[in-house]
């Protein structure tokens, strides 16, 4: 099968979204299908064999986070070159409704093609407003995916319509395998995610910390990403900073490592997910995963069985937390356990395998995807046609 994929964040900008991509398509091609992926990119990104790139990206603030998005016409015209050389049998858009590739997709092609949405934000007044521009696209989506129900939620109560709900994937075994290293060990709390977003929850990590510290003197924090550390650690005490450690941007083998490594992963994001890839990786490297408790968390967390939870946003409770998991090395053991057991339900083989079938179901006595060439993106945004 020929199956072209679109990302709608740009690919040089490490996130969630593109990991999902990179790992679908990198697993499908493994199972002898062809993949190409539109993303944009900055012109001196080192890009993998299947990834073209449709141009640079700019920031956007975007669902509490700020998305790097392309958008405009000539990402349009590249569209329509990379839907005509590719031929497809099937394309796959991810996040059809926000201002980038994928939208531009939606209007640009005919024939089968399946959207995946990642967005959980249940009161976008944006969305909301733009559903009339987005309507004309979306009617073309012949199968919708959502990768968590909440996702689900904010497709039906916003856009209208219904999804199957496939989560993100994970190589499970890919985690499982790393060995722990030294550098990591003893009583280590472990933290990855961009440093300056406030809502991955560093600041109410760090308003913890100290509390942790009291009762677990020789305890170290492990953060991993990219941002401004100084400001990172400012409001905590002197003698305290050096018991964090900040190892920078990490490659997915240092990561998986990092993850065999910790005794605690702590996940204290504020809001804004729909999945939560990272408790899924976590879960994979037999960490024992303590999270804030949002819904989309405690789905993957299996609702407290996987991983324990904590009450969104407060210091005390995730000190608390944190405090009674590294003191009880057997209940780690049995959460580390646990999670082992529930995450096999994310790995790519059977994800995967949901995905090819809704695939198979679309293309099924179809054409290949085309331009459409009725409109350009001109006429799309009410200035003419094109």
């Amino acid at each position: 099968m020929r199956i072209g994929i679109v990302c709608p964040y740009s690919w040089d900008v490490p996130g969630g979204v593109q990991f999902h991509i990179r790992d679908l398509a990198e697993h499908l091609i493994g199972l002898g299908h062809e993949v190409s992926v539109l993303a944009p990119a900055d012109d001196d990104t080192p890009l993998p064999p299947y990834v073209i790139s449709a141009g640079r990206a700019v920031p956007v603030p975007y669902n509490g986070s700020v998305a790097r998005l392309n958008f405009g016409f000539l990402s349009a015209a590249r569209v329509r070159r990379w839907l005509h050389e590719g031929t497809f049998d099937v394309i796959h858009i991810h996040e059809p409704a926000s201002p980038s590739l994928g939208l531009l997709s939606c209007w640009a092609a005919q024939g089968p093609i399946v959207a995946t949405f990642h967005t959980s934000n249940p009161r976008s007044r944006a969305m909301i407003a733009a559903y009339p521009i987005l309507q004309p696209a979306l009617e073309k989506i012949s199968a919708r995916i959502a990768v968590s129900e909440y996702a689900r939620r904010t497709l039906v109560e916003h856009l209208g319509g219904d999804a199957v709900v496939i989560p993100n994937g994970v190589d499970v075994d890919f985690f499982a395998r790393a060995e722990p290293d030294p550098r990591w060990s003893g009583r280590t709390l472990g933290f990855i995610g961009r440093i300056d977003e406030p809502r991955k929850g560093l600041p109410v990590l760090m308003a913890a910390f100290p509390r942790i510290v009291e009762a677990c003197p020789d305890v170290r924090l492990l953060v991993a990403g990219r941002g401004d550390e100084e400001e990172a650690v400012a409001g905590l005490p002197a003698e305290l900073r050096s018991k964090v450690e900040f190892l920078g941007m990490v490659s997915d083998e240092d990561k998986a490592r990092l993850l065999r490594s910790v005794d605690v992963y702590v996940a204290p994001n504020t809001g804004g997910e729909s999945f939560g890839i990272i408790l899924v990786e976590a879960l994979s490297a037999g960490a024992a995963v303590l999270a804030s408790d949002l819904d989309a968390f405690a789905q993957v967390l299996d609702h407290g069985g996987a991983g324990d939870l904590f009450a969104n946003e407060d210091p005390r409770a995730l000190a608390a937390a944190a405090v009674a998991l590294l003191q009880d090395p057997d209940r780690r053991a049995r959460l580390s356990a646990a999670g082992s057991a529930h995450v096999r339900r994310f790995d790519w083989s059977t994800v995967g395998a949901d995905i090819l079938a809704v695939y198979e179901t679309v293309t099924d006595g179809a054409s290949a995807v085309a331009e459409d060439d009725r409109t350009g993106l001109r006429a799309r945004l009410g200035l003419g046609r094109a």
